[in-house]
């Protein structure tokens, strides 16, 4: 699945499966672009590793909390490329707590964080993917988010990704004049110890019914699909990335 010529910007790009999918895009010949929010090393290292892998590269330190940088990323991305093809819009915080002891700011920066960035990137990257007549934006959900699933302590997590796929829908529809296509990927909860995909399948983990545990690569592999030609005809779709948890 080339991407060969393609642009492409990963948020939350600096670690964990932000990082996953920014390297799986550069293997596929994209030029990529990062955004972090703060952990300078964290991106260096992941520029690195795409780096090893011949990618033009480049890491931007932003906040996509806000509306204003989020346009000012796209116009970085666009200034340094040329152009802008594909969009994932990774970033999202989590946050335990019940509805009764969590602040009305622990709610709002959920929120923020794992919907308004999706809202604020996607919409400043629109002229851009337009002008291109072709365009692939990839939201990272999470398992049920399609459902609008409830679990007790994550009211604000899970109300969030529900928006996200709710708007994603509707983007896809409203953008698929334009040529662009819009799906959401819905990853399950992944090890903090990031193991490969050859390790994975050498371990048995019963809570997944497919027999092993998910890994980045798994993924990264499911938006590498999104981004490529031949998911032309795809969109408004929801893809679980769970090994069948939670069917």
């Amino acid at each position: 699945m080339g991407l060969q010529n393609r642009v492409a910007l990963v948020t939350g790009g600096s670690r964990g499966i932000g990082r996953g999918i920014a390297v799986k895009l550069a293997q596929d010949g994209a030029r990529v672009a990062i955004a972090y929010r703060s952990n300078k090393t964290a991106a260096q290292q992941t520029l690195r590793q795409l780096q090893e892998r011949g990618a033009e590269c480049v890491a931007v330190e932003t906040d996509i909390k806000d509306a204003g940088r989020s346009e000012e990323l796209l116009r970085t991305v666009v200034e340094r490329f040329g152009r802008i093809d594909i969009v994932v819009n990774n970033v999202g915080d989590f946050r335990w707590g019940t509805l009764a002891e969590s602040s009305i700011e622990d709610w709002q920066n959920v929120i923020s964080s794992n919907l308004m960035t999706v809202l604020y990137v996607s919409r400043a990257a629109l002229p851009h993917l337009r002008r291109g007549r072709w365009g692939r934006i990839i939201n990272l959900g999470a398992v049920g988010a399609e459902r609008a699933f409830g679990q007790a302590k994550i009211s604000a997590y899970a109300a969030a990704k529900a928006g996200v796929v709710a708007l994603s829908r509707s983007l896809a529809l409203e953008e698929a004049k334009n040529g662009i296509t819009v799906n959401v990927v819905n990853p399950s909860s992944i090890d903090e110890n990031e193991l490969t995909l050859s390790e994975a399948r050498k371990i048995r983990d019963a809570r997944f019914p497919i027999g092993r545990p998910p890994t980045v690569e798994d993924v990264a592999n499911t938006v590498a699909f999104f981004a490529s030609e031949e998911a032309e005809y795809v969109t408004g779709q929801v893809v679980n990335v769970s090994g069948g948890w939670m069917l």
